[in-house]
């Protein structure tokens, strides 16, 4: 009996130190690391630049004032559709160009009086010329007489002749003379001129219709400047139309950096501009001098402005107008059907990128050559295969061959 409970005792206590054993061996196993895993696949690859873009009609018109003058209030509103020579934008009453104080009434009508006088001068000047030839000639005919009969000589003949061209010369003068002040009465004459005169009334019709402004170009009223009635001086704009459906860009400020990158022809995809699809575009223009300009904390900036032209067909982004908010996707870059890495799964290594690839449960770093990043996505041209597992966002606890296992996000 005795024996067999010493038997019993040395099972328990055998039993309860492989117990023991167990929990601290279960305890000081080496757990894996959980990590977050990737997989290295073949697509394509882009590289773009993101900026915020604005919309604007190509070619905008700035409807002004033709003369100075009193405008009439404006009756179009933005967004109405007008055409070329046929729609009135706009209606306006040149300035009075007679609005005379009563001293500058009277100095006008003391010129008209001196003129007139001048004139009836002119024609008792042209009256006496005309007598002084009369009487030329009437000598140059006895003249011519007497020498055909011998009486007189031909020195005599040519004196007359002489004074019969100088008294016709008289006459031309006298008669420009009166030519010119005639002229001057009409110029004097003009300055009395106001728009309460009837014979101005008739000659220039209805003046609440003298002067029609007409649209310069097919399109809509973008904006208008001027809607009041308002006196204005010759050359104020009024509005602004454009074509909003065939004529519509974007213009992107990119960074100076950015703008070397980008040349003429690069695709653009056009988003967040309100529609439910990304639009295409293309870059026509990037210019050639830079501007500064400060961002939204101050930092100083140089800013290139690029024109991109809609591929899309316009009915594919109706809606969007000039001054538009839209998001610019510039391709700088892309290669088709090439060998991709997560970019969270690279770190440097020394002077190279590296990445661990998961092997049998276990993390084994490798080193890597990349191409061109987006941020998101990196090319790879040598060190990777196609599928290989990675290690996305590698901790700096671990180390080459540790054991690892996915994490599971329930």
């Amino acid at each position: 009996m005795a024996k067999a409970t010493k038997r019993s005792r040395h099972l328990v206590t055998i039993f309860t130190l492989l117990l023991v054993a167990g929990a601290l061996v279960a305890a000081f196993w080496p757990k894996p690391m959980l990590v977050d895993i990737g997989v290295v696949s073949r697509g394509t690859l882009t590289l773009t630049i993101d900026e915020e873009g604005r919309t604007r009609v190509r070619d905008a018109y700035i409807v002004s004032t033709p003369v100075a003058g009193q405008l009439q209030r404006v009756s179009v509103e933005p967004g109405d559709p007008v055409l070329r020579g046929e729609t009135i934008v706009a209606h306006m009453h040149p300035t009075n160009p007679a609005a005379l104080d009563a001293r500058t009434r009277e100095q006008a009508q003391a010129a008209v009086v001196a003129a007139q006088a001048a004139l009836r001068v002119a024609r008792a000047d042209l009256n006496a010329a005309l007598a002084n030839h009369d009487l030329a000639e009437a000598e140059r005919t006895r003249t011519v007489q007497l020498v055909e009969r011998g009486i007189a000589s031909t020195a005599a003949l040519d004196r007359v002749l002489q004074a019969s061209r100088v008294t016709q010369a008289s006459i031309d003068t006298a008669e420009a003379a009166i030519s010119m002040r005639e002229a001057e009465i009409a110029n004097a004459q003009a300055q009395l001129i106001g728009f309460d005169d009837p014979g101005l009334a008739a000659a220039i019709g209805d003046p609440a219709d003298n002067i029609q402004i007409f649209a310069p170009v097919d399109g809509r009223i973008l904006r208008v400047i001027q809607q009041s009635e308002t006196s204005l001086p010759a050359g104020s704009p009024i509005m602004e139309i454009g074509d909003i459906t065939n004529d519509l860009e974007v213009v992107v400020k990119l960074l100076s950096t950015d703008a070397v990158q980008v040349a003429v022809g690069d695709p653009v995809i056009i988003i967040d501009w309100g529609g439910p699809n990304a639009l295409n575009a293309e870059v026509s223009r990037v210019d050639p001098f830079g501007i500064t300009q400060y961002s939204a904390l101050g930092v100083e900036e140089q800013r290139v402005d690029a024109v991109i032209n809609f591929i899309s067909p316009p009915d594919s982004y109706v809606g969007l107008g000039h001054g538009f908010r839209v998001e610019a996707q510039i391709i700088v870059w892309q290669a088709e059907d090439t060998l991709i890495v997560p970019a969270s799964a690279l770190f440097r290594s020394r002077d190279s990128w590296a990445v661990f690839v998961v092997a049998e449960d276990t993390a084994q770093l490798r080193l890597v050559e990349i191409g061109p990043s987006n941020g998101t996505e990196a090319q790879v041209i040598a060190g990777l295969l196609d599928g290989d597992t990675v290690i996305l966002y590698p901790s700096s606890a671990l180390i080459d061959g540790a054991f690892v296992a996915e994490r599971v996000i329930n």
